[in-house]
């Protein structure tokens, strides 16, 4: 019945075609489109999304998605955001194997077994499932209340869960909690009948140089940030150059013709 009720909001939702996409974003081939935002459009099906070949940052947040099937063909897919769908199977973001950050807060996610599909992303460093400021969750960060902990088991290579960072440039204060809370764990381990252990001499809770100043160093959010601005402003170029050419492709049809007061072309 579910399956049934989804496939009805598919069809009384918007489905992305060619048109939609080239009126969207200026290209003239699907290929060539590489930044899309289709936030809050009423899309409920996703047509020939997997047709833009090339495309490495996707926003789809805000829309009644429910089946993901042609994302699978999107390779090149960097950043990808699904907030506030109705997303349930993340199945076909398996061979999205460029995908480094991922949100999907807001959707049907109801258990850790159906984010096993993403394990093979080598690249993934960031996942959301939770939006607090948002207020958007999946029914997963309710049932499994140790949900991040058992994700960073599952996927070791992340850096951040839920907007948290997990390594990386601003994680020590999270490492050093999780260190404390292993010590204490051993510390009531199983020799409690062989006596109290002798104190051992104090060790510093950092490493030596923790606060010498240390060289700047961007993120890899940061970096994906920069990327995708680079991507953007290239764009930009790219369509000022189309704009200059045509406005010179015009000035030289008019100047051609005999007579200055025709506009006709």
């Amino acid at each position: 019945e579910e399956e049934e009720e989804e496939e009805e909001e598919e069809e009384e939702g918007v489905r992305i075609t060619p048109q939609l996409l080239k009126a969207s974003t200026g290209e003239f081939a699907l290929e060539s489109i590489l930044l899309l935002r289709l936030r809050g459009r009423g899309i409920a099906h996703l047509g020939c999304l997997g047709d833009c070949a090339n495309l490495e940052w996707l926003d789809l947040s805000g829309n009644a998605i429910a089946q993901l099937g042609p994302l699978a063909s999107l390779k090149s897919l960097t950043v990808l955001n699904l907030a506030r769908n109705r997303v349930a199977s993340l199945e076909p973001l398996g061979s999205c194997q460029n995908l480094q950050s991922l949100n999907v807060a807001g959707n049907r996610v109801s258990s850790l077994q159906q984010l096993r599909c993403l394990t093979g992303l080598r690249r993934l460093e960031s996942l959301r499932l939770r939006d607090p400021l948002a207020r958007l969750a999946n029914p997963l960060c309710v049932t499994a209340p140790a949900y991040r902990a058992a994700l960073a088991d599952m996927f070791p290579g992340l850096k951040a869960i839920d907007g948290e960072r997990l390594s990386g440039r601003g994680s020590e204060f999270y490492q050093l909690c999780r260190d404390l809370d292993s010590s204490l764990g051993r510390g009531g381990g199983g020799n409690a009948g062989a006596g109290p252990e002798a104190p051992r001499a104090a060790q510093p809770w950092v490493e030596a140089g923790f606060w010498e100043p240390r060289p700047p160093r961007r993120s890899s959010i940061m970096e994906e940030a920069y990327k995708q601005f680079g991507e953007v402003l290239q764009e930009c170029r790219e369509l000022s150059r189309r704009a200059d050419d045509t406005i010179a492709q015009a000035e030289r049809a008019l100047s051609s013709r005999p007579d200055p007061n025709s506009f006709v072309f």
